[in-house]
């Protein structure tokens, strides 16, 4: 584990290394995590899919996530603001990328992650997007899960549960619920955006979904034709720990002739 500074921001970085005899030069994996994620949560499956694919990768943890720095004031001066995603898909990703010295990886993002990969998608040059259970848009279902979540984690076990994998657990929580659930964020909407995306797209999403329905995902091919589409059973919001066999061969099929 190391950590990178991004303008004055601590940022916790795990490398993966590509498996023995893999063919050189391929594209890393770039592992982007869900709102509530971190490195640590990510467990094993980034090695599995680096392992699957041939490839080397790298994970981080956004600001106020995991080992990374704090944000001061979560709820007050460092809230949160609607367009969070673009900053991190437009103004950190690409500096992180510099850091690694990174160019055109494959992104894989999941939830928010994913949100940020196709932004970043439409506006940089990629090798390849892999996209699971994206938000291009703000569903009801997806409002009634979050404050389920806000629920679980003042009443009930989940904030016990993140805790082991955030320094500040609870400004972890606050600065993804808070947002989220507020008003302003009601109108995002990057469907339009995303048709400037022209890398390799494949977009899984699980069909018991509870944060979000299918439309994400069967706009986001409307919106870029060309995107590859998994819609996986007996799966929930986050396919590559309810169905890992069938996402890691799925993607490793879509990368098989990328270089």
């Amino acid at each position: 584990m190391q950590a990178i500074d991004i303008d004055g921001v601590r940022l916790e970085v795990a490398a993966i290394a590509a498996p023995a005899g893999s063919p050189p030069g391929r594209a890393p994996l770039v592992f982007l995590h869900e709102g509530l994620g971190s490195v640590a949560q990510w467990r094993d499956w980034p090695a599995q899919l680096c392992a699957a694919t041939g490839r080397a990768g790298w994970a981080y943890s956004r600001r106020g996530y995991g080992r990374s720095s704090p944000v001061p004031d979560v709820r007050g001066a460092g809230r949160l603001q609607p367009d969070y995603m673009h900053r991190e898909a437009l103004h950190v990703l690409p500096r992180l990328l510099a850091a690694l010295g990174v160019e055109q990886p494959v992104l894989v993002g999941h939830s928010d992650g994913a949100t940020i990969a196709l932004i970043h998608a439409a506006h940089h040059r990629l090798t390849a997007c892999v996209v699971m259970a994206p938000h291009l848009m703000v569903e009801d279902v997806s409002v009634r899960s979050i404050e389920q979540a806000r629920q679980a984690f003042e009443h009930g076990p989940l904030r016990q549960r993140l805790a082991r994998f955030h320094d500040d657990v609870d400004g972890a929580f606050s600065q993804w619920n808070d947002i989220w659930l507020s008003p302003a964020f009601r109108a995002f909407d990057i469907r339009d955006e995303c048709r400037a995306i022209t890398a390799p797209l494949l977009a899984i999403q699980g069909l018991q979904d509870e944060y979000g329905t299918l439309a994400q995902i069967h706009d986001l091919q409307r919106a870029v034709p060309h995107a590859r589409l998994l819609e996986v059973p007996a799966c929930g919001h986050s396919p590559h720990r309810d169905q890992p066999a069938a996402v890691n061969a799925a993607i490793a099929a879509f990368l098989g002739s990328i270089a």
